[in-house]
């Protein structure tokens, strides 16, 4: 599944006056300043209309901004913006919408957000700083076999791949799981702009995710994006779930069971991710969590 780009020319239909708050958290991580960034925006004026949230989002320029459209007891509705496109769901952004708005009071700490995939539950431990999904079931796509072609993307040689297959997996979202054959070749790798751009729509996916299993448990990983306005994102918990059912599914890394994932030190952000994976009637499950931080706050003058 693919969702179209945003064109960079679209301008906001400025008719009025508005003042737009926000409030900036960084999810992943124990500590403010590092995992990944995100702009929330928890009572739109409800004349917001599409075009300005992508200008909005495109003026923040973080990975994503998400927009509170709904409040109900026991969950809301959100919609999600990268700076070029509107997004079905994503993983930073779940958790950290819903620890802001459990912090502002707005919705209890268990919550049930609704984006277009569905309902994800959300657990908040405000005391702890942390917050925890249980994803949708995991799908599996077909195994990508172009394993040359992934390489020359990801910026390694062929051999510094792992003996796994690469295969699309989505739990909301679809991205491309990568096994690289140990963390050196992990670093070395480096994002290639048209291959990257190819790879992901010949296979359907918003991101190559790169990882390397260090040991029982322990895995560090690189998400390469389709799109080079948002180039490697430094924590994706929709990747981290469907990482934590691949290697369930092919048994690495310990898993069915608990796995950290680190990402983001190769671009300055440093993140943590705790994923754990189980079984049940609908397939496998992920549950991914990490530290929240509430790091600053503002508005948009419209």
């Amino acid at each position: 599944m693919s969702y179209a780009r945003a064109s960079p020319s679209i301008a906001a239909p400025y008719t009025r006056t508005m003042r737009v708050g926000f409030t900036l958290v960084d999810v992943f991580s124990d500590v403010p300043f590092a995992g990944n960034q995100l702009c929330v925006v928890a009572a739109p004026p409800d004349d917001l209309d599409s075009a300005t949230m992508q200008v909005l989002a495109r003026e923040i320029g973080f990975s994503e901004t998400t927009y509170v459209t709904a409040v109900r007891e026991g969950g809301y509705d959100v919609r999600i913006f990268t700076p070029v496109s509107e997004l079905p769901f994503a993983g930073h952004p779940t958790l950290g919408t819903a620890f802001a708005l459990a912090r502002l009071g707005v919705v209890p700490a268990s919550v049930v957000q609704t984006s277009t995939v569905g309902d994800v539950p959300v657990e908040v431990d405000l005391g702890a700083g942390t917050a925890t999904m249980r994803q949708l079931p995991a799908v599996f796509g077909e195994p990508f076999d172009d394993r040359v072609a992934v390489a020359a993307a990801a910026g390694v040689e062929p051999d510094d791949l792992g003996p796994g297959p690469i295969v699309p997996v989505s739990t909301g979202i679809v991205h491309l799981m990568v096994p690289v054959a140990g963390e050196d070749a992990l670093r070395g790798a480096s994002r290639e702009d048209r291959g990257c751009v190819a790879v992901c729509a010949r296979a359907g996916v918003e991101s190559l995710y790169l990882f390397a299993v260090r040991g029982r448990g322990d895995v560090t990983a690189r998400m390469f994006d389709r799109w080079a306005e948002i180039g490697e994102d430094p924590a994706t918990g929709s990747a981290a779930g469907p990482l934590g059912a691949y290697l369930a599914e092919h048994d690495g890394a310990g898993m069915p069971g608990h796995m950290t994932i680190a990402q983001g030190a190769a671009v300055g952000r440093p993140s943590s991710m705790e994923v754990d994976v189980a079984h049940d009637e609908a397939g496998w499950v992920a549950f991914v969590g990490g530290g929240v931080r509430i790091v600053g706050g503002g508005w948009f003058d419209l």
